[in-house]
């Protein structure tokens, strides 16, 4: 029996896609393999948002070769779409697919040789139906991701995903309850819904739309959790808000990506919103979840950001007391108007401001946290921490541990939540 072995880089998205992948070379026969093990095939999912992800992405190709030099090694996802010959010309590389026809990548596979150098990558901006990949089963039973939508019609000027991913595709909803249907039967007990663009999810549907899909899903039983990945602003408006706050399995947690806290630097970006309709949304979530997390993307050293805008950022995520915060610097990608312009941030400035929102952050993350010492909230618990510690997510995302001689993998528990620490909550399990 041969061996296949994954590797994913980057998003939810693509975690997805490779347990579907997964799913395809077991349904057809194949072992599937740790990837430090020397395996027959090695399939890459590559992550392009930034110009590690791609030196990352190379780095594990190579890895793959050294493990096994007769393999075959196929790479998909958003490096393979934007660079493909770039990709095929890497050393062992046999078969570059892309973000498309991923559905048919054992057949394409078990045609070639380990001679093969072939490049599968076609138009993704042509494309205008969804792809469906299937998941029944995860190797992690305790919540599965499941893709809702694909592509995205924004075009920020940083951002090289519209041209890796293609225009907005919506996922049949049928399709989609199918899939949580067969899940919750098997165990799982939290859906995260996810896609490139989750917000624009049903805009090219009849009849479809993400708060319908929500409360859909929230009639399905054995699900106890849904939760949204990252989502844009003006999708959750006072409207939005309205038809979601009564769902009973909507975790109160939003990850809505700010980017810049100055309107000027929203403007260069091409973000749709302001500052203001920002804060806005921010408010109506707090009005209707009193426990709501709020969390964010920043990012720091886009072109032309001057000391005080950057210094706007910074009062505007202390104004908005995010619950935490991913800091990222702007990195260059090739065919992108960012790109092109002559007021690139030097590295070193980056880095500076970097430190200081990422502090500022921090202590509005610590001071979410404290909010919540002494209750005891509903924890599911997901893997072994440590010292015999266990470690789970409540309802609004707050990472937990807890001591337990039980093992607690996928089981629900009330917890007195006792101390925070460097963003761990830990506290002890009651009855």
């Amino acid at each position: 029996m041969k061996k296949t072995a994954f590797y994913t880089l980057g998003c939810k998205v693509n975690q997805y896609e490779t347990e579907a992948m997964s799913e395809l070379f077991a349904n057809a026969g194949y072992e599937i393999t740790d990837f430090s093990d020397k395996a027959d095939i090695y399939v890459i999912n590559t992550c392009s948002v930034t110009n590690m992800g791609d030196r990352k992405s190379r780095q594990i190709i190579h890895r793959a070769k050294k493990s096994n030099p007769n393999a075959i090694i196929a790479v998909t996802g958003c490096y393979a779409q934007t660079a493909p010959d770039e990709v095929l010309s890497i050393d062992g590389v046999n078969i570059v697919i892309g973000t498309k026809n991923r559905k048919n990548i054992v057949s394409l596979i078990e045609a070639l040789d380990a001679d093969s150098n072939v490049n599968h990558v076609s138009d993704i901006m042509t494309t205008h139906e969804f792809e469906e990949l299937h998941i029944k089963k995860y190797s992690n039973r305790t919540r599965a991701f499941i893709k809702i939508q694909e592509g995205c019609n924004q075009f920020c000027s940083y951002c090289i995903i519209p041209y890796a991913r293609g225009p907005v595709r919506s996922r049949k909803m049928q399709d989609i309850l199918d899939e949580i249907h067969i899940l919750a039967a098997n165990g799982f007990k939290e859906i995260i819904l996810v896609g490139i663009h989750v917000a624009s999810y049903g805009t090219d549907l009849e009849n479809s739309s993400l708060e319908k899909l929500i409360t859909d899903v929230d009639a399905i039983d054995g699900v106890e959790r849904i939760r949204l990945s990252s989502i844009e602003p003006m999708t959750l408006n006072q409207q939005f808000i309205d038809n979601i706050k009564h769902s009973k399995k909507l975790c109160h947690h939003f990850h809505i990506s700010l980017q810049s806290g100055c309107d000027e630097t929203l403007k260069r970006m091409n973000r749709k919103y302001t500052t203001s309709q920002f804060k806005s949304i921010a408010d109506g979530l707090r009005a209707a979840f009193d426990d709501v997390a709020i969390t964010t993307d920043i990012m720091v050293g886009f072109p032309g950001e001057t000391d005080e805008e950057f210094e706007s950022t910074v009062n505007f995520a202390r104004q908005i007391q995010f619950s935490d915060a991913h800091i990222f610097q702007y990195s260059q990608r090739r065919g992108t108007p960012a790109a092109k312009r002559p007021d690139q941030i030097s590295p070193s400035v980056k880095e500076r401001r970097s430190k200081i929102i990422i502090a500022e952050t921090q202590r509005t993350r610590d001071e979410f946290l404290n909010r919540f010492i002494s209750k005891t909230m509903r924890v599911l618990f997901e893997q072994p921490a440590k010292d015999g510690l266990y470690e789970g997510k409540t309802d609004n995302y707050i990472t937990v541990h807890a001591p337990s001689e039980d093992n607690l993998n996928d089981e629900f528990r009330n917890v007195l939540l006792e101390k925070a620490e460097n963003g761990i909550m830990t506290g002890k399990i009651v009855e």
